[in-house]
């Protein structure tokens, strides 16, 4: 009986380390493109895409920042936001990350029909090139 028992915490064992590297190999293929965000939106996840256009819009409230991915402004279809007071720890995000490829993870929201994920620390941001 012992000789089973351990025999069926092994395949257990296994059967959990296959589990445990699925669960590990999704959330590495779990990131989704600027026009699957529609989809998504109130969840949290990771989009990627190439920044189409950029702006610091400094005569707007607040002077926000927009980096729209896949498509240029007014065609965007996903937008990256950072405020003014998260700001200085990206640089010049409209300078430096156009028609670059990069990766934003956070909460997927709604502004006006269009998806947006506001960045509020440089963890949220990886550039892919």
């Amino acid at each position: 009986m012992t000789k089973m028992v351990m025999t069926i915490k092994a395949v257990a064992l296994t059967l959990a380390s296959f589990g445990f590297v699925a669960f590990n190999l999704g959330c590495k293929s779990g990131r989704m493109t600027p026009a699957q965000a529609k989809s998504n939106i109130g969840k949290a996840a990771t989009v990627c895409g190439k920044v189409a256009s950029a702006r610091y819009a400094t005569n707007t409230n607040r002077k926000p920042t927009f980096l729209n991915l896949d498509e240029p402004f007014p065609r965007q279809i996903f937008t990256v936001v950072i405020w003014e007071n998260d700001r200085a720890v990206f640089g010049q995000p409209e300078i430096d990350l156009l028609d670059k490829r990069i990766c934003v993870t956070g909460l997927i929201e709604q502004y006006n029909g269009k998806p947006e994920m506001i960045l509020n620390n440089k963890d949220q941001l990886k550039n892919e090139e």
